[in-house]
Parts: structure tokens; C-alpha cells; sequence
């Protein structure tokens, strides 16, 4: 079968996974990781289906909106989301991955 989105969150070497699908990602864990991120805009997905169907791309959006819709659906945040040692990973680009890839050599 299809495999389970997740965001996985490592942080201080505590290896947690959030299958975000059962468990709602809560509001201290993306306020960290839009911390992190230095907005929560660079956590947003403009790929959701919902993004489309919403005609949210005609809108401007305000940070506040991006927060909402990310604990709304789970499909509005950029995934995998990786946090090692105060520093975030977002996305499957392949630069974010070799990235995250020699962070975790160094771990």
C-alpha cells in the first residue's frame, strides 16, 4: 500500500514520529517549527489539492492564514519536515534532502 505521510521531528536526538494523519499536528509543534522556519509560509504547500479546489492561490494570504489552514489539514504542510538540533528541514527537494543527509552524519 501507499505509505503514511509523517513528519518526523528529531529533536535533541529523541527520534518522535508524528504520523500526522491520526495525530493533528499540534499548535506548540508548528508554532516551533514556523519558528524554525522563520515563517509559516515556508512551511505551506502550495501542492494541496485543497490549495487549487479553494482558489487559494487568487488570495493573499497573511502568515495567521497560513497557520490555520497547516493545522487544518495536514495536507497544507510542506512534508517530510525534519527537526535536528534547532535546525529545520522542509520538503523532498533534493538539495533540502542532501542537506538533511549530511546533518545527520554529523549527529
Amino acid at each position: 500500500g501507499r505509505k503514511k505521510p509523517e513528519t518526523q521531528l528529531l529533536i535533541a536526538g529523541i527520534d518522535a514520529h508524528i504520523y500526522i494523519r491520526q495525530d493533528k499536528i499540534t499548535l506548540a509543534q508548528l508554532e516551533q517549527m514556523g519558528e524554525l522556519a522563520g515563517n509559516y509560509e515556508n512551511l505551506f504547500s502550495k501542492r494541496a489539492q485543497f490549495y487549487k479546489e479553494r482558489g487559494l492561490k487568487n488570495k493573499t494570504l497573511t502568515e495567521e492564514d497560513y497557520k490555520a489552514l497547516i493545522l487544518e489539514h495536514y495536507t497544507f504542510l510542506s512534508r517530510p519536515v525534519f527537526i535536528i538540533k534547532n535546525e529545520i528541514f522542509i520538503g523532498n527537494s533534493q538539495p533540502n534532502i542532501l542537506k538533511l543527509m549530511k546533518t545527520l552524519e554529523n549527529v
